[in-house]
């Protein structure tokens, strides 16, 4: 009866511990989707908060004519904003209002730009002084977020040449232009 009681008790505190440790996670989260969001909203890309109808390539998260829609009831992985906010980020400012999650996989630099808009999420992760697993987390990437995440740690980037030749960022130091910051510094967040 005793070792019964002391079991309940370890079961019971257990349990509040998981539920105390998912509670900070969730909070953790919460405050990292609200610097984003902040950061997003600062460089011109507009973010709305609204129930979305439909299913969505990235849970609760959508482009719509260029603008983030989040459905918080929908929201898996809060990360995936800043991905979805480098697809409308390196896409020219001139189609960005007509750039919807539909469009994105027709473009006819579909490939480029989505390696751009890896390239571009590092980088916001690194401004914003978030590890970059909030972004290339498992759930996505085709189960790879922690390799990108680890290699763009590391210095192999993909990506960056593409930035560089759109005017985003610098590959490397231009002799011409040595205070110019190199990536994953940017030079701009959104294309022209």
């Amino acid at each position: 009866m005793k070792i019964n009681l002391h079991l309940q008790t370890v079961t019971i505190n257990l349990n509040m511990e998981e539920r105390l440790m998912e509670t900070r996670e969730a909070s953790k989260a919460s405050s990292l989707l609200d610097r984003s969001v902040g950061f997003l909203k600062a460089i011109g890309i507009p973010v709305h908060f609204r129930p979305i109808a439909t299913d969505c390539f990235l849970p609760g998260i959508s482009i719509v004519n260029g603008e983030i829609v989040v459905d918080m009831e929908k929201l898996k992985y809060p990360g995936d904003i800043l991905h979805e906010a480098g697809h409308i980020a390196v896409v020219p400012a001139i189609e960005r209002s007509t750039l919807n999650e539909h469009a994105i996989g027709q473009r006819e630099q579909r490939d480029a730009e989505e390696m751009m808009a890896i390239a571009w999420s590092y980088a916001a992760c690194v401004y914003l002084d978030i590890d970059a697993s909030f972004v290339f987390h498992e759930g996505g990437y085709k189960v790879g977020g922690s390799q990108i995440a680890d290699n763009f740690k590391k210095g192999n980037y993909f990506g960056v040449p593409m930035l560089q030749w759109v005017g985003m960022a610098l590959e490397k130091k231009n002799e011409e232009e040595p205070y110019k910051p190199v990536y994953p510094a940017m030079l701009q967040w959104l294309r022209n």
